[in-house]
């Protein structure tokens, strides 16, 4: 009997070989993808994504990356990364999820998931709390 295609995207996204599966996809590895892209490649979509992070990496102030941001995202979606960064920094603190919770109003799922990211995810999260703290 054939996988479940679900078991078969997780299974995708973290074989190593995996590397044209989108950061989002491997974020929400288990689901199915928010947006299905017929008709292009995962090597269009990997462009589109690092073209996407070679404009972010232009940005030169907290003021242009907030417009970009504002003018890139819904109200919800900025709100949804800005919750999953105050998280970062409870978490830092040893914080309860529970208590977490209490103070942001994340789900304790997201609280969770982001925590699964800071410890073994790609890095990103420490790699950004690290470069903030040498400030």
């Amino acid at each position: 009997m054939a996988a479940p295609r679900s078991v078969k995207l997780r299974q995708a996204a973290l074989h190593p070989s995996a590397g044209c599966i989108s950061v989002l996809a491997r974020y929400y590895t288990g689901t199915e993808p928010v947006k299905s892209h017929r008709g292009i490649s995962p090597r269009q979509e990997a462009a589109a994504e690092r073209a996407l992070f070679q404009a972010v990496l232009t940005l030169r102030s907290v003021e242009e990356c907030r417009d970009f941001f504002r003018d890139l995202c819904t109200p919800a979606e900025l709100q949804a990364l800005a919750d999953r960064w105050a998280v970062v920094g409870l978490l830092q603190r040893d914080m309860p999820y529970r208590e977490i919770h209490r103070q942001t109003g994340v789900s304790v799922t997201t609280i969770g998931r982001v925590a699964r990211y800071l410890g073994a995810g790609n890095g990103g999260y420490a790699l950004a709390v690290r470069r903030l703290q040498e400030r």
